[in-house]
């Protein structure tokens, strides 16, 4: 299968794929930085924050409330916000993790072990990020793009990524500051990229106890939705609609297998 190239993607058409085959229920949204604020500002209907947030609060006003808005480092919180898309240094204080320690960490080797742990954008390169729904095409085209999924959505998703190409997916969990596992590492390598959202992604944007995360680019998410496509001919689909655990198993296997 040729992997389609981010400016030939509909995102329009992508999103309603997906909805198709997954049945999502939060938005599909883009994720881009820019170089400077002023590029950011001139997105379509782009939204500026009036009061402090962190990232996952800024995620969460595109994937649940379908805005687009905008930031640059004044608007997040603090330094693990800025520094994991690349707003502000990962320097020695921020390495040091000294605000993490007695709160996630016991010592403060811990906390250093788990901040030199984390993948994030390389700083001096960007001013500024926005975030919208896919559909909209306003960040034409997006760095990466944000899926929250279901466990059973999301192995339909990996399914997809894999049926042509094949590769064995590794990812971590770095714990708090799980946001370096999705979007932090996808904006870094551009692979695609899986987290557990951690406390504050659900205490501060809102991500649901059943939801996790892939972040990954437009051209990943079209190769995924032509393999869920296939899979779907295959008769490999979601819901997967349970078989019963005490059935005889040849039937439902026979379905798939009969004929190999």
């Amino acid at each position: 299968m040729q992997q389609r190239s981010a400016d030939t993607i509909d995102p329009a058409r992508l999103v309603a794929d997906l909805n198709s085959l997954l049945r999502l229920k939060t938005n599909v949204i883009g994720m881009k930085l820019f170089a400077t604020a002023a590029e950011m500002e001139a997105v379509p209907k782009i939204r500026r924050p009036n009061a402090i947030h962190t990232t996952d609060q800024i995620v969460s006003m595109a994937a649940r409330l379908g805005w687009t808005v905008g930031i640059t480092a004044d608007d997040l919180v603090g330094s693990q916000c800025r520094a994991v898309i690349g707003l502000s240094p990962q320097d020695d204080k921020w390495l040091a993790g000294e605000n993490y320690v007695g709160v996630w960490h016991g010592t403060t080797e811990d906390a250093r072990k788990r901040q030199e742990a984390l993948d994030v954008v390389p700083f001096g390169h960007y001013q500024a990020l926005a975030v919208s729904p896919l559909a909209s095409g306003r960040l034409d085209p997006p760095d990466i793009c944000l899926v929250y999924a279901t466990p059973g959505q999301m192995i339909i998703l990996i399914n997809g990524l894999q049926y042509t190409g094949y590769k064995k997916f590794e990812w971590g969990v770095v714990g708090e500051t799980a946001c370096a596992d999705s979007w932090g590492r996808a904006l870094k390598t551009g692979e695609p990229s899986l987290s557990l959202p951690c406390y504050a992604e659900r205490r501060y944007g809102g991500v649901p106890d059943e939801e996790m995360l892939m972040a990954l680019k437009p051209s990943h998410l079209a190769k995924a939705i032509e393999g869920m496509k296939a899979l779907a001919k295959n008769g490999l689909r979601y819901p997967i609609p349970p078989y019963g655990i005490q059935s005889d198993v040849r039937a439902g296997m026979g379905v798939s297998y009969a004929k190999k």
